[in-house]
């Protein structure tokens, strides 16, 4: 089965491909993503910004695709940076730019909770079928911390694993991630009318 993708974030779609291999799904960015114009995302949840982007997209696809919002919410300053997660220190912002004015913003504040979420929509001819939610709770360094992963990994401590997303493996991260646990409910909507043929399969071979 192939299913397309609306991201040309290289490091989101080396994760949604970890999960697909898992269940045989191929996992394509959609053909000719880089010279479509973006749609602009007024959304002011993860959900509507995810369908909005599906909607679009899927218009132009030639099967199945979805799209996804993800971001960091930090407890301490309200839900931010949220939707604005990618986009926080301005539209040209990087990465760098992103996590230093996040460590800005949290300096007068000791409680440093927070998640990472992300909610993915499938669609098919502009039509949306589904969302997916996922989330993963952490804390939020004082200093990036790790070499590896993108956004605000490197500043994103995750207690269970004693270290930052920016420290693990890709395969590891993917495990509890918000996207990596967003994409399997996907899949798992997916795979679950091949398991009913399957089950019917072998019932009628008995």
């Amino acid at each position: 089965m192939k299913l397309y993708c609306a991201t040309g974030n290289p490091g989101k779609l080396k994760e949604f491909r970890l999960a697909g291999q898992v269940l045989n799904i191929d996992i394509e960015p959609l053909p000719g993503l880089k010279s479509i114009e973006a749609p602009e995302e007024t959304g002011d949840t993860f959900e509507a910004n995810a369908v909005l982007k599906a909607e679009y997209y899927s218009r132009l696809a030639p099967g199945p695709l979805f799209a996804d919002d993800s971001g960091l919410e930090v407890d301490a300053l309200g839900g931010e940076p949220g939707v604005l997660s990618a986009r926080y220190a301005g539209p040209a912002a990087t990465d760098e730019d992103n996590n230093r004015l996040l460590l800005r913003n949290l300096e007068p504040h000791a409680g440093r909770t927070g998640r990472f979420v992300c909610v993915i929509a499938l669609a098919q001819n502009g039509n949306v079928i589904k969302t997916f939610r996922g989330t993963v709770e952490g804390e939020i360094l004082r200093e990036a911390r790790g070499p590896g992963g993108f956004g605000y990994d490197p500043l994103f401590y995750y207690p269970p694993f004693g270290c930052s997303f920016g420290e693990v493996e890709g395969e590891r991260k993917f495990a509890v991630s918000h996207r990596g646990n967003a994409l399997r409910l996907l899949l798992d909507h997916l795979s679950t009318p091949i398991r009913v043929a399957e089950k019917r399969a072998e019932s009628q071979n008995l």
